[in-house]
């Protein structure tokens, strides 16, 4: 009887691949491990002849039309909780088994990648950096880059879960007054957690800095659209380390062209990889990153393991653990 194959996707820095025991499941199973994106025609002569998917996170999405296409498949393994871009609905209708990864310390990760952007986007640090090849003390550019000091200033937070909450304890540190809104925000829990409660348009018109918390859902689709968006200052700053659902990406674009809001900080786009060509590399208010927020060895290593424990109880006896439940 021939090996089942599992073809890995997506595992851009190569974490999976070294942190995972690959001998001990070729052991039962044939592996291919894909680094670069796959899309179209590609993906597909990719996963054609795989019984068993292994989706890091949401990068590839994973829709009822692709599942549609691939009758061999059985199992789909996909790291962290929650994965927006599965239909989990389409996965079951085809009898193919979903489980999933614990997190790691996904959420400190997170907070500290967003005060990351908040504070080299403040600080100008990309502008001043020196560089073997920008070893200029005072660049002309650079010379008129008067930061400001986030001390004493609004940090609006749209959102106040475990990151949320994270990031609002830093920058109560620093000295910020810290507002917040969601759809089910009361004073009470806002009080909780050393910010105030108050309504969205109010939040984006006054604050500094606005960095988005929320787990996208219809209700919180393109939250920010171009009307609210115009509602920030010239000298405001837009951080999202969220989900690119929130923010109406077409709109930030011709926002950021108008100076409302001044600057945008951005860790997650609608497709990534960011096409070369997508408008926001055009402009030179933001500061962008290619989705790092949960990256970093410690939740890479609570992938690997979670991952090496769901693959060699499938291979086993069909054990699904952690099994994702359609909702």
């Amino acid at each position: 009887m021939s090996k089942p194959l599992i073809v890995v996707l997506d595992d851009w820095e190569d974490g999976l691949r070294r942190l995972v025991d690959w001998p001990a499941i070729e052991r039962w199973a044939n592996v291919v491990i894909h680094k670069k994106p796959l899309t179209g025609p590609a993906l597909l002569d990719a996963l054609r002849p795989a019984q068993c998917v292994v989706l890091m996170r949401d990068r590839t999405p994973f829709d009822r039309a692709l599942i549609e296409q691939l009758p061999g498949l059985r199992y789909i393994a996909f790291t962290g909780t929650r994965n927006k871009k599965l239909d989990l609905d389409a996965a079951r209708e085809a009898g193919i088994r979903v489980g999933h990864t614990d997190w790691g310390p996904s959420k400190a990760s997170t907070c500290e990648m967003t005060w990351s952007l908040i504070l080299a986007a403040s600080k100008h640090l990309a502008g001043i950096a020196l560089s073997p090849s920008s070893p200029e003390w005072r660049r002309a550019h650079a010379a008129a880059l008067l930061p400001s000091v986030l001390e004493g200033q609004r940090l609006g937070l749209v959102g106040l879960g475990q990151i949320g909450q994270r990031v609002a304890a830093v920058g109560r540190a620093l000295g910020m007054e810290i507002a917040t809104w969601s759809p089910n925000m009361t004073a009470e829990r806002a009080q909780a957690h050393g910010a105030k409660s108050v309504e969205l348009n109010e939040l984006l018109s006054t604050s500094a800095v606005v960095s988005l918390h929320l787990v996208p859902s219809a209700q919180t689709r393109h939250l920010l659209n171009r009307d609210r968006l115009r509602l920030m200052q010239p000298a405001s700053m837009l951080v999202n380390t969220s989900r690119a659902d929130l923010v109406d990406t077409g709109a930030l674009v011709e926002a950021l062209k108008e100076g409302r809001p001044g600057f945008a900080a951005l860790d997650v786009y609608d497709a990534e990889p960011l096409d070369p060509d997508h408008g926001l590399l055009a402009l030179p208010n933001v500061l962008l990153t290619p989705h790092y927020g949960f990256v970093s060895e410690p939740v890479y290593r609570k992938f690997a393991e979670g991952l090496q424990e769901n693959l060699l109880a499938w291979l086993d006896d069909g054990t699904v653990i952690r099994e994702a439940v359609a909702g």
